[in-house]
C-alpha cells in the first residue's frame, strides 16, 4: 500500500534514498527541520514547567515524538511532541499519583490510541462539534494562563484555577521584581517579533523571547529562579511505575490523556491536509503512530505527545516534502538535550512562564468566538469554557458534547405557526421550521382558530415535513375544501409535499395540488424540474407579479448593477430584498471583472448598465464555499476555458499570498483560507471597477457607489467588505446612520 492510502494502516517500507530524493532533504527537509525544531525547543520546556512535570521529560517527549511517530505516522509532515492541551491533565496526576505513575499512564494512553488506530474509528472523532474543541481549548489556555501567571510573578502553581485567583492577591503583594521584569521583557519580545519584516520573523519568536530573557537574567543585576535540571537527557531517562491504589480515577485520566491526544492530532491533521492537499494523512495510521509515540515516551519518562498544529503548520510552510523534516528536527531536539544541557539550566523559569502565558491567552481565540456568535452556538462555546476551568478538562468537554446536543435537538424540533386574518377578509398561516409528528398539537391548535368559510392561504416556509404532519395539513384542507373553502398552499422552504407523499397522491385539495406539481415533471420517463417549477409559478405567484410587471413593461431602467459569481447557491434578489427591475444582474465564474483585455462581456454589460440604465449602484457579490476561489487557492488545472478564465484572477492570489488586510480580518472572524481569498477577490475586483474610466466617471460625475459583499452560505448573512476589512452588513448600516 502507499503511504497516502488511506483506506489501509499498513506501515509501509520506505524505498532506498535516490540522489533525487536525498537532494530533497538536503534542499527542503533539513532547513525545516531547523526551523520546526527552534520552535518546538523552548515550548517544549515551558510544557513540561506548566505540567510539574521534570523539564527533561519535556524534551525526551519532543525527540521522541519526532523521532517514532515521525516515521511511523500516517502524515508526512506533521510534527508531534509535548502539549499545551495537554498540560493541564498532567500536572493533576503528577500531583495524584506522581511521576513515575504519571509515565504509566502515558504508556497506557499509547495503548488506547493503538486500540483506536486497529479499530479504524479515527474519523469518528472529527465528528465532535468544532465549538466544543474550540471551547475545550480556550478552557485549557484559561488554566494554563491563571497558573503560570504566578510563576512570572516569582511564585510557583497552584493547584486549582479558582486556587490561582483566590491565591492571586497574595501573589501580586509578594512578587519577585527580577522575574517579572523577565517575565515581561519576553512579552513583550513575543508580541513585537509579530510586527516584523517577514524575512526577519523566519527566525521563530518564542526562540528569540526565551534567548533575549536569558541574557538579561545573566547581564542585568536582577536575582530570578532558573530551571532545575540534573544531568543530561540520558540522567532523566526513567522507568514509569504502578501507583499504589486510586485505579478508576488512573483509568479515567488514561482515557482522558488517549482522547485529547487522539482528537488534537487528527485537528492538527485536518489542518495540514488543507494546507497540503497533495499528502492526504491516513488517520487511522497516525494514531497508531501516535500510541507507539507516547508508548516509548512514557518507557523513558517523557510527557504525553500529540501533534501539535503549530509545528506542523511551520513545518509544512517552512518547505518540507517528506518525514525526513520530523524525523531531523527530533534528532535535533536529540542533540541539544544531551550535548547543551548547560544552556538550559540558564533559563529563568518566568521566561518560560511568559511565553506559557502567552500561549494559554492565545489558545482564546477570538475568531472562535466569533464564528460561535455568528452561528448561534456562543452558549456551548460559554458553558463548556466554564465546565473545563471550574471543573476539569474531561468534566468539560462532556458538558459541552451535552451541551452541543442539545441545542442540535432544539434546532430539530424547532417549530413556528402562526394564523392570523388579512385585511381582505381571507386568512394567512405560516408555518416555519421543522414540521414533523412532534409539532402536531400546535399544528391541530392553530388550524383550529381559522373561521369556517374563509379561503385560507398556507405559507410552508420548513426544511423538513414528514409524512404525519403532511397528511395532518391534507386533512385538514380536505374538510375546509369539503365546506365551501379554498386553501393555497404557497411552499417556500427546502420541503415539498409532492416529495412527502408517499404512493398515490392523496385525494382533496392538498392531493389535487399534489398532482399539478408532479404532473408536468413526467417526459420520456425521467424529470423535467423547470417545467415543474413554471407550473408552481403559474399556480402560486403568477397573479402576485403580473401587477407589477405590467408596470415595468416602458421602464427598462434599474437601480444597481450586480455582479455575481454563477454559483446557483447565490439569488441577488432574495438576498438583496429586491424585485423585478431592481438589478441588472451580471453572473460569472467567481464574480470576476476582467476589462481591458480580450473579453469584454463583463466590460459591455457595465457600459450599458452606467449609460442607459443610469445605475447609481455597482456591487461585487462573492459567496462562501467558492468552486472558482478553491482551485484558484490550489492551483487546480481545471481545463482549458477555466484556466483561461482564472487566469483573470492572478492579481487576487497574489494580493491574498502577500498579506491583504481583508484576508487578516477574514481570518480573525473565523473564515478559512478559501473563504478569506474569496473576500480579497470582492475587494480586488471592486478596486478594479473604481479605476474603470466609465466607473470613475459616474462616481465624479453623478455620485455612483462602489461596494463588495459577500454571502456566507452557513449562516445566510450578507458581509460588507471594504479596502481593508470586513463588516457585518448590519453593523455596518446602523454606524453609517448614527449622527456624527
Amino acid at each position: 500500500m502507499t503511504d497516502n492510502d488511506p483506506g489501509t494502516t499498513t506501515i509501509a517500507t520506505a524505498p532506498p534514498l535516490s540522489c533525487a530524493s536525498l537532494k530533497s532533504v538536503l534542499q527542503q527537509d533539513l532547513p525545516a527541520s531547523l526551523v520546526v525544531f527552534l520552535v518546538a525547543l523552548p515550548l517544549s520546556l515551558g510544557v513540561a514547567l506548566a505540567s510539574g512535570a521534570p523539564v527533561v521529560a519535556g524534551l525526551i517527549a519532543a525527540a521522541v515524538g519526532g523521532v517514532v511517530a515521525g516515521l511511523l505516522g500516517g502524515s508526512k509532515v506533521q510534527v508531534s511532541g509535548p502539549t499545551a492541551s495537554l498540560a493541564v491533565v498532567v500536572a493533576g496526576a503528577v500531583q495524584q499519583f506522581g511521576w513515575a505513575a504519571m509515565c504509566f499512564i502515558t504508556i497506557g494512553a499509547g495503548v488506547l490510541q493503538i486500540l483506536f488506530g486497529l479499530s479504524r474509528i479515527a474519523r469518528a472523532a472529527l465528528g465532535i462539534a468544532p465549538v466544543v474543541v474550540h471551547a475545550m481549548l480556550a478552557g485549557i489556555g484559561v488554566v494554563i494562563a491563571l497558573q503560570q501567571v504566578h510563576v512570572l510573578l516569582g511564585g510557583t502553581t497552584v493547584s486549582s484555577p479558582w486556587a490561582s485567583i483566590l491565591a492571586l492577591p497574595h501573589q501580586v503583594m509578594s512578587v519577585r521584581t527580577g522575574d517579572l521584569f523577565i517575565g515581561l521583557l519576553v512579552i513583550a519580545v513575543l508580541i513585537g517579533w509579530q510586527y516584523l519584516p517577514r524575512r526577519v520573523r523566519v527566525v521563530p519568536g518564542p526562540l528569540v523571547a526565551v534567548v533575549v530573557g536569558t541574557v538579561a537574567s545573566l547581564v542585568l543585576p536582577v536575582t530570578v529562579e532558573r530551571v532545575h535540571l540534573d544531568g543530561s537527557l540520558l540522567d532523566g531517562i526513567g522507568l514509569p511505575a504502578l501507583p499504589h491504589g486510586g485505579w478508576p480515577t488512573l483509568a479515567l485520566t488514561m482515557l482522558t490523556v488517549a482522547l485529547i491526544a487522539s482528537v488534537e492530532t487528527l485537528l492538527s491533521a485536518v489542518a495540514v491536509d488543507k494546507l497540503r492537499p497533495d499528502q492526504r494523512t491516513d488517520y487511522d495510521r497516525e494514531l497508531l503512530g501516535q500510541g507507539a509515540a507516547n508508548m516509548v515516551s512514557g518507557m523513558l519518562g517523557g510527557l504525553p505527545i500529540a501533534a501539535v498544529i503549530v509545528r506542523s503548520i511551520t513545518n509544512a510552510n517552512a518547505g518540507a516534502r517528506s518525514r525526513a523534516a520530523t524525523v531531523l528536527h527530533g534528532g535535533w531536539i536529540l542533540v541539544f538535550a544531551i550535548a547543551l544541557v548547560g544552556l538550559v539550566r540558564q533559563i529563568p523559569t518566568a521566561a518560560l512562564a511568559a511565553l506559557l502565558v502567552l500561549v494559554g491567552v492565545q489558545l482564546v481565540k477570538l475568531a472562535h468566538i466569533r464564528r460561535a456568535r455568528r452561528t448561534g452556538d456562543i452558549y456551548v462555546y460559554l458553558i463548556t469554557v466554564i465546565g473545563v476551568v471550574a471543573l476539569n478538562l474531561l468534566q468539560g468537554m462532556v458538558i459541552g458534547l451535552i451541551a452541543s446536543f442539545a441545542l442540535l435537538l432544539w434546532r430539530v424540533v424547532k417549530f413556528t405557526i402562526a394564523a392570523a386574518p388579512r385585511t381582505d377578509g381571507t386568512w394567512l398561516v405560516r408555518i416555519a421550521g421543522t414540521c414533523t409528528f412532534l409539532a402536531a398539537p400546535r399544528l391541530t391548535t392553530e388550524l383550529a382558530k381559522v373561521p369556517a368559510g374563509v379561503d385560507v392561504t398556507v405559507e410552508l416556509s420548513v426544511d423538513f415535513l414528514d409524512h404525519a404532519a403532511c397528511e395532518l395539513l391534507s386533512d385538514w384542507a380536505d374538510a375546509r375544501e369539503s365546506g365551501g373553502s379554498a386553501v393555497d398552499f404557497v411552499e417556500l422552504g427546502a420541503a415539498r409535499m409532492a416529495r412527502t407523499h408517499d404512493g398515490p397522491p392523496a385525494h382533496g385539495h392538498a392531493g389535487k395540488a399534489v398532482d399539478e406539481a408532479v404532473r408536468p415533471w413526467r417526459r420520456s420517463g425521467g424529470v423535467d424540474p423547470i417545467a415543474a417549477g413554471i407550473a408552481a409559478y403559474h399556480r402560486q405567484h403568477a397573479h402576485l407579479m403580473r401587477p407589477h410587471l405590467d408596470g415595468l413593461r416602458h421602464r427598462p431602467d434599474a437601480d444597481t448593477f450586480f455582479l455575481a459569481c454563477a454559483d446557483a447557491r447565490i439569488v441577488p434578489n432574495v438576498i438583496t430584498n429586491s424585485g423585478p427591475g431592481d438589478l441588472f444582474t451580471v453572473r460569472n465564474v467567481g464574480n470576476l471583472v476582467p476589462v481591458g483585455g480580450s473579453d469584454v462581456s463583463v466590460e459591455a454589460a457595465l457600459i450599458y448598465a452606467l449609460d442607459k440604465l443610469d445605475v447609481r449602484s455597482v456591487v461585487v457579490c462573492g459567496h462562501s464555499g467558492c468552486g472558482a476561489m478553491e482551485a484558484l487557492y490550489r492551483q487546480v488545472q481545471a481545463g482549458p476555458g477555466l484556466d483561461d478564465w482564472l487566469a483573470h484572477a492572478q492579481p487576487t492570489l497574489t494580493a491574498f499570498q502577500a498579506g491583504h488586510p481583508v484576508a487578516e480580518a477574514a481570518e480573525l472572524a473565523g473564515f478559512g483560507p478559501i473563504d478569506q481569498l474569496g473576500m480579497v477577490n470582492v475587494a480586488r475586483q471592486v478596486q478594479t471597477l473604481i479605476d474603470y474610466p466609465a466607473v470613475r466617471s459616474g462616481i465624479e460625475e453623478r455620485g455612483v457607489a462602489v461596494s463588495g459583499l459577500f454571502f456566507d452560505l452557513a449562516t445566510a448573512r450578507v458581509i460588507e467588505i471594504t479596502a481593508d476589512g470586513i463588516v457585518e452588513f448590519d453593523e455596518a448600516r446602523r454606524a453609517a446612520a448614527e449622527p456624527v
